[in-house]
């Protein structure tokens, strides 16, 4: 890449989306296989604090913990002590009771067993029934109907959500990796946040990737934003639990651009960090990168059930999950190249791996609702500008 293009380029997209008002500050990094050629924050912490964000700044990125959970998961596999085609009740026989919601009649659920048994591949692709609130308006209804919280709760009652669907017959995107973190630690018979540590972020020397931070590092969180009634960003006291019933696998990290970007390069290095440790073999990383959904797709359009939390998701056509991982399965022009992983997290932070063209970036803001069409044409303007300097 020609850093003298780049950077100019990329500058002019971030400064223009927090001086719109598009977001209230964001920081992008990227890299290649040679090293880091981006990073830039822009924008202050909050209103009230006029620090400015910068790749050392901590954020929570909410469902980007998936793919690190997903990756201690496959880590267990390459060990044998994982069956990704066992049933889910093998390893946690609780999951035995989760059933399927046909519909919510007079404020009741009605619900059946399952036609067939959910497996570990089913958690990990979203193909397991199990949903989330936001994206589905039947897991919305069933917790209203049993004043059930959401995952956001940190209760361990979100683990009595019905599927919305029998298991393999479509994608929902949903808690089924909430349900792999549990199997990971009935498997290694230790917390979740232990296995993490000792299976990737310690071993990537990501010491700036936890569940739970300290004060200090807790201080430097960028609060979740919101718009007020004049449509300025205002700092909110949305929080994660401090002390939640169970680590979530699904949401539960927080992390710095600058950390995480030594994930995002093991994927790229195909599962070798630059610094030359390993973290999974480069045929389990490929089929992370490969369908694991078979025929189904994932849809195109995901209509809201929650405005307040999220727009709609318009992936567009032709686009597959792997483990843990959105694929596109044609070239995205002037963009990422055709099997492409990536995804992203509730309060508006984005990764993609682009293993084809050999470059990785994210973006991170945090704000509410998630997806707002003017923070996604930042994301792909930022996307665009660093291809057009390769």
């Amino acid at each position: 890449m020609t850093s003298s293009t780049l950077r100019p380029a990329i500058d002019e997209v971030l400064e223009t989306a927090v001086a719109s008002g598009a977001v209230p500050n964001v920081v992008a990094v990227a890299a290649d296989r040679d090293g880091i050629v981006y990073e830039r924050g822009v924008g202050p912490r909050s209103p009230s604090d006029p620090t400015e964000v910068d790749a050392d700044t901590h954020f929570r990125i909410m469902s980007m913990t998936k793919m690190v959970v997903t990756v201690a998961a496959l880590a267990l596999m390459e060990q044998y002590k994982l069956d990704v085609e066992a049933p889910v009740e093998e390893y946690c026989p609780e999951f035995a009771d989760v059933q399927v919601l046909e519909s919510v009649q007079d404020g009741r659920p009605v619900l059946r067993s399952p036609a067939a048994k959910a497996t570990l591949r089913h958690l990990m692709t979203h193909t397991s029934g199990l949903g989330y609130w936001f994206w589905d308006a039947d897991v919305l209804a069933w917790e209203r109907a049993v004043s059930a919280p959401n995952v956001l709760s940190g209760s361990r009652r979100i683990f009595e959500a019905p599927m919305v669907c029998d298991p393999g017959t479509r994608f929902v995107y949903g808690i089924g990796t909430d349900w792999l973190g549990l199997v990971v630690e009935a498997i290694c018979d230790r917390p979740l946040d232990e296995v993490v540590r000792t299976t990737v972020t310690g071993p990537l020397g990501m010491s700036q990737t936890a569940f739970a931070l300290d004060e200090e590092r807790r201080a430097q969180v960028v609060p979740v934003h919101l718009r007020g009634d004049d449509g300025a960003w205002a700092a909110s006291d949305i929080e994660l639990q401090r002390s939640p019933e169970y680590w979530s696998a699904g949401h539960g990290l927080y992390s710095t651009p600058r950390d995480y970007l030594k994930f995002q390069r093991m994927l790229l290095g195909d599962g070798t960090s630059p610094d030359g440790v390993t973290v999974l073999t480069p045929g389990t990383v490929q089929a992370a990168f490969d369908n694991q959904i078979g025929r189904l797709d994932v849809p195109p359009q995901i209509p809201t059930a929650d405005p307040e939390s999220t727009f709609g998701l318009d992936v567009g056509p032709d686009h597959k999950w792997g483990y843990g991982l959105l694929l596109n399965r044609a070239d995205l022009p002037g963009r990422r190249r055709a099997g492409s992983g990536a995804w992203a997290g509730f309060y508006n932070t984005h990764f993609w791996v682009d293993r084809a063209a050999g470059v990785t970036g994210a973006i991170y803001a945090q704000m509410l609702p998630f997806i707002p069409p003017d923070a996604m044409r930042m994301y792909q303007e930022f996307e665009t500008a660093l291809y057009a300097s390769r």
